[in-house]
């Protein structure tokens, strides 16, 4: 089968990422009615439906949700071929990033960057959802997993490495000789599956049933500031909390790092790798890990 016809998958490429016939009519400048009847002359070449249209929402087909990806990735490559030399003259950079990675290890990085690169506005965006690129205004995500999502090109940043880490007060006050001295202590979110990862690789016997509530956070920044007022053991990125470490105000009782097989990564869809803005943060990350590594 023959390519169809540009205007239909240009269409087709704005109502995909908005998931709305109007707001696909102002993009492109057309009425409603002048996208829907591309949309219909594409569906009937296909033979498929390609969106469900409800009373208050427009959901993609499995066809259609087929189709979105390679069509939204070959216009993002278009308008980038196209877009002027010195785009990035003004332009912003948008980051999604889950709150811990952004407040641990990348905001306090993020100002230099910024001052390296004048023209270019950086935006900072946390949260634990996964970024639909579609959709949502951002222009790159840094997120943890293994670096398998279809669609988007992944570049590794840092395993993902944990262990127990305390105050040296609450450290002091008991004897740990060894990994199963650490079950005499208030464990934070005990239900961390790291915790059980790291207590069997450490031969500890680690009961699902811990009998009494425990203190849960949601981020382990929130961990790491109940481990510094002495509340209990919090199961923590070294990597971190490299600053906590040196100076003393947490210790890591176990040279024992565990990991689950993942890491950070900084993704975004393929049709933008050759963006400007995209290359240089790149780069400036992979130098900050690099440095850290030295």
């Amino acid at each position: 089968m023959s390519i169809p016809p540009l205007a239909a998958l240009r269409a087709f490429d704005a109502v995909a990422r908005h998931l709305s016939f109007t707001r696909a009519a102002d993009e492109l400048g057309m009425t409603q009615a002048a996208v829907s009847y591309q949309i219909r002359l594409l569906e009937e070449r296909l033979g498929t439906p390609l969106f469900l249209r409800k009373p208050r929402e427009v959901t993609l087909t499995e066809r259609g949700a087929l189709l979105a990806r390679p069509t939204i990735d070959a216009f993002d490559m278009l308008r980038e071929a196209y877009s002027a030399p010195s785009a990035d003259a003004v332009s912003t950079l948008s980051i999604s990033t889950v709150p811990t990675f952004a407040g641990a290890w990348l905001s306090h990085r993020l100002g230099k960057f910024q001052l390296d690169h004048p023209n270019l506005a950086v935006r900072l965006e946390t949260s634990d959802d996964v970024v639909d690129f579609a959709r949502e205004d951002i222009t790159v995500a840094i997120r943890s997993g293994k670096g398998d999502w279809p669609g988007l090109e992944s570049h590794f940043l840092m395993p993902i490495e944990y262990t127990p880490m305390l105050s040296p007060e609450l450290a002091a006050r008991h004897r740990l000789d060894t990994p199963a001295d650490l079950l005499k202590l208030p464990l934070l979110d005990r239900n961390d599956p790291y915790w059980a990862v790291w207590m069997h690789e450490a031969q500890v016997d680690f009961p699902e049933s811990y009998g009494r509530p425990g203190l849960i956070m949601s981020t382990d920044l929130h961990e790491a500031r109940a481990a510094l007022a002495g509340y209990g053991v919090a199961m923590l990125m070294p990597r971190f909390f490299g600053l906590e470490l040196a100076n003393g105000s947490l210790v890591q009782p176990f040279a024992q790092l565990s990991s689950m097989g993942r890491g950070f990564w900084l993704t975004y869809p393929k049709g933008r790798r050759n963006r400007p803005a995209i290359r240089k943060f790149r780069a400036f990350l992979l130098d900050e890990i690099a440095c850290e590594a030295v």
